[in-house]
């Protein structure tokens, strides 16, 4: 009984904000899917969005894309290159150097193109659980749980999960969050954790699910 009216509950909230963010932006890379339909390029992408905002992300994907756009066009180009097309992403002089490194084992070992499966994913360097599992959502449509500091932060304050890490809330989630909304779950999230749920001082007098939502651990509200 309890379990049946939390699957209610959440499918109450993905419903809600569903409709909320129509208005705003696409995360970085779900606009790069949605734009390229390429795996290789949401992979780049992805990488190029850690520790980045999607402001600076998007613009130094399409200076990296207009230089290659494919695993042997990029691995023509220097790492200076790659770091040129970039910057300012964070950490750009190691992320130009693993761009340049995945390219050379998609070509050596994979055909050229990006495998779609987590485990493979996450032998790349610079490849985490977060862009793997972004890599299979945004850039295959396979269903993944990718989880980042915005729905980390707001699947706890649900109280659908209580979790430390973004790796544990990743498991507890796919224990619970039902299938259907796997794909999907991730970008709700964030865009409603950058632009209503933020991290200090939530605008929860504008938020969609206000209602729905038990605040766990949020002590200032606007």
């Amino acid at each position: 009984m309890v379990q049946a009216a939390e699957e209610k509950w959440i499918k109450g909230i993905v419903k809600n904000l569903r409709i909320a963010v129509k208005s705003f932006s696409d995360p970085s890379v779900t606009m790069v899917g949605k734009r390229w339909h390429s795996p290789f390029l949401v992979l780049v992408s992805c990488l190029l969005s850690l520790r980045t905002k999607d402001e600076t992300t998007i613009p130094a994907s399409e200076r990296l894309f207009r230089l290659g756009d494919t695993p042997k066009t990029i691995d023509k180009l220097t790492v200076r290159q790659i770091e040129k097309a970039i910057y300012p992403v964070g950490f750009y002089k190691t992320k130009a150097r693993n761009i340049k490194g995945i390219c050379k084992s998609l070509l050596k070992n994979f055909n050229g193109k990006v495998p779609d499966e987590i485990d493979t994913l996450l032998t790349f360097r610079g490849v985490g659980r977060k862009t793997a599992n972004l890599v299979l959502i945004e850039g295959f449509g396979k269903p993944g749980i990718c989880v980042d500091t915005h729905v980390h932060r707001i699947s706890n304050r649900l109280g659908y999960v209580k979790t430390k890490t973004p790796e544990e809330t990743e498991w507890a989630l796919r224990k619970k969050l039902p299938k259907e909304f796997w794909v999907e779950y991730n970008a709700l999230l964030v865009m409603w954790g950058q632009n209503i749920c933020r991290p200090l001082s939530p605008r929860c007098s504008q938020c969609a699910i206000e209602k729905m939502c038990p605040k766990k651990n949020v002590t200032t509200t606007r």
